[in-house]
C-alpha cells in the first residue's frame, strides 16, 4: 500500500466525525485528499470534499453544465 494513503479504517473514522461535516451536509476535511468522497449515506453517491483546493473547480464546472444546459 502506499505509505501516504490513508488506511480503510482512517477513511472510515473521517467519513463518520460529525466535525468533517458542515451543517451535517458539507464535508470539509483537510487531512482526506479525496476530491470526491462518499456522502453520509454512501449509497446515495459522493459529495465534494470542499477542504481540498481543487473543489471550487468542480464546483464551478457543475454549475457552468447546469447554465449550459438550461440553455440549449
Amino acid at each position: 500500500m502506499h505509505e501516504n494513503k490513508p488506511s480503510r479504517e482512517t477513511l472510515d473514522e473521517w467519513h463518520n466525525d460529525p466535525d468533517n461535516w458542515k451543517f451535517g451536509i458539507f464535508y470539509f476535511n483537510k487531512k482526506d485528499k479525496r476530491l470526491l468522497p462518499p456522502k453520509r449515506l454512501a449509497f446515495m453517491g459522493w459529495t465534494i470534499n470542499f477542504a481540498n483546493p481543487f473543489s471550487i473547480l468542480i464546483l464551478l464546472f457543475i454549475i457552468l453544465t447546469i447554465w449550459f444546459l438550461s440553455h440549449l
